[in-house]
């Protein structure tokens, strides 16, 4: 087995796949100096201020010459004077292929009285603002499988009783962009499939005002959504055991759920990575596209995001698009982004971060090629903005922040009733109400790491596994999990904190 990876015949680089020493070879050139595992090394001479590429795309530019066996990173790679604004060729829907011939497969799920299909079975707790946070979070408690079993003991069908909080709702324009993604992020996880049954809980003095939600959201309160006030309760004390009463009248019900066979179409699966590393885009993520594309061919959907972390490979998306005006979306959104850093003192390549770099990646460019690696290769059917109702099926794009907290809650949001969450670095993310599957992307962090990790993709880097063979052992998995197989990440009680909106905009 080589030491080293091509990923490519015209790239300038090849990835170590173990660590090389001082005169080792590479494609026939003496290596100088050591090269960590996952980084790179030039396999060719690069003048300063030349591309280089990766994936047969560029990934930045070198920053002095590069001589052939040198170690290639931050040392001597950057994103060039303009600050990675070179054209890109968008070639909007010039890769579009014929939609994938049919397939069925089931898996076990709730199926509410609306037709909604879930993976869970939770009633959770939702806070207005971070002033009803500890309320919230009091009344959850009452009923945690950890500190008093018992509480839930006779309802089996019952997944928990969660709280749902965040650090905002107050202090913020009340007609601005801030306020309208709270909102929507609420109104994503109170009627979303997963969640069987919610309250609300507020302060009652606060910006994000309940009743303006609940009309701004469409929605009415019932049997299965009940909002009350700390202020109109009596306090802390009255407030927390009135919700309790509430939950527990709502047990009973939420308890008769059963899972029956339902269609693989009724999954929608939000696409993470986190903790990246110069494996991710050669292993994990190309593999969790294989499952993608596996996914949509049985008429399910996929949602990728992270905007800032596509930055530089849009244009392999934009080509992917059904219509022109799909792909002209996902390209204001960059530009949105590109604004937006710039008003915050910030750039496009303040990501990656050091853990990425430690990893092997160098600039924001190489990360983005392998991070839309996840998305597979099916058309993109619909960019949505942040928390938005996802209703297309097949390959989706979502506009999220990069971090991946705030990235999945905005996914959940939308609909995802499933996370696929790739990691080279080692992350222990997860999700309430939707479980995630953490797929590792070396063998070294399987092994260090195995408590959180679900799937291993090193063996791919390995060469035990190819990407299509990992690629349909993650689509079997997805199903295990949608089904019922508790995910890594739920057995160690993940989930309530990784509840994080996106805040945009001044506080006041």
């Amino acid at each position: 087995m080589n030491p080293h990876i091509r990923l490519h015949p015209a790239d300038d680089v090849v990835i170590a796949r173990q660590q090389l020493l001082s005169g080792a070879s590479a494609e026939g050139v003496a290596v100088r100096g050591l090269i960590p595992p996952g980084h790179k090394v030039a396999v060719r001479v690069i003048a300063a201020g030349a591309p280089v590429r990766r994936y047969n795309q560029i990934i930045g530019f070198a920053s002095k010459d590069i001589a052939p066996g040198e170690h290639v990173h931050t040392h001597n790679l950057d994103m060039g004077p303009n600050k990675g604004d070179f054209e890109r060729d968008y070639a909007f829907c010039a890769d579009l292929k014929p939609e994938p011939a049919a397939r069925h497969a089931e898996f076990m799920g709730y199926v509410r009285a609306d037709g909604r299909v879930a993976t869970r079975n939770y009633i959770a707790i939702l806070s207005s603002v971070n002033c009803s946070a500890t309320v919230a979070r009091a009344i959850a408690d009452h009923f945690s499988k950890t500190t008093r079993p018992a509480a839930l003991a006779d309802y089996p069908q019952v997944d928990g009783v969660i709280a749902l909080t965040h650090g905002t709702g107050c202090g913020m324009d009340g007609d601005g962009l801030g306020l309208q993604l709270l909102e929507r992020t609420m109104r994503g996880y109170a009627t979303h499939p997963n969640i069987a049954a919610a309250l609300v809980v507020g302060l009652g003095c606060e910006s994000n005002q309940i009743n303006a939600w609940l009309s701004h959201s469409g929605l009415q309160e019932g049997s299965t959504l009940q909002t009350f006030n700390i202020q109109d309760s009596g306090g802390t004390r009255l407030t927390v055991a009135k919700g309790i009463e509430l939950v527990q009248a709502m047990l009973p019900s939420v308890n008769q759920a059963m899972r029956v066979p339902c269609s693989v179409a009724h999954i929608t699966v939000g696409l993470q990575c986190g903790g990246s590393d110069g494996y991710s885009g050669i292993s994990a993520n190309p593999a969790l596209g294989v499952a993608v594309d596996l996914l949509v061919a049985h008429g399910g959907t996929a949602i990728l995001s992270e905007t800032p972390e596509i930055y530089g490979a849009e244009h392999l998306l934009t080509r992917r698009a059904v219509r022109r005006e799909v792909g002209e979306k996902l390209v204001e959104r960059i530009r949105w982004w590109e604004n937006y850093t710039a008003i915050n003192g910030g750039e496009m390549n303040n990501n990656p971060s050091p853990g990425n770099k430690a990893g092997g990646l160098t600039t924001i460019l190489e990360k983005s090629l392998g991070a839309v690696a996840k998305g597979g290769t099916s058309n993109l059917q619909a960019v949505y903005e942040y928390a938005e109702k996802v209703s297309a099926h097949g390959f989706v794009y979502m506009d999220t922040p990069g971090y991946d907290p705030v990235s999945a809650t905005g996914q959940v949001a939308g609909g995802a009733n499933l996370i696929c969450f790739t990691t080279g670095r080692g992350s222990a993310y997860g999700c309430a109400p939707s479980p995630s599957l953490k797929l590792a992307t070396n063998s070294a962090l399987w092994q260090r790491q195995t408590d959180d990790m679900d799937i291993n993709c090193g063996d791919i880097v390995d060469g035990a596994s190819t990407v299509q063979a990992k690629g349909e052992e993650i689509f079997q998995c997805i199903l295990a999990c949608a089904s019922g197989q508790a995910s890594k990440s739920e057995l160690h009680g993940y989930g309530q904190n990784e509840f994080v909106p996106w805040q945009v905009g001044a506080v006041m």
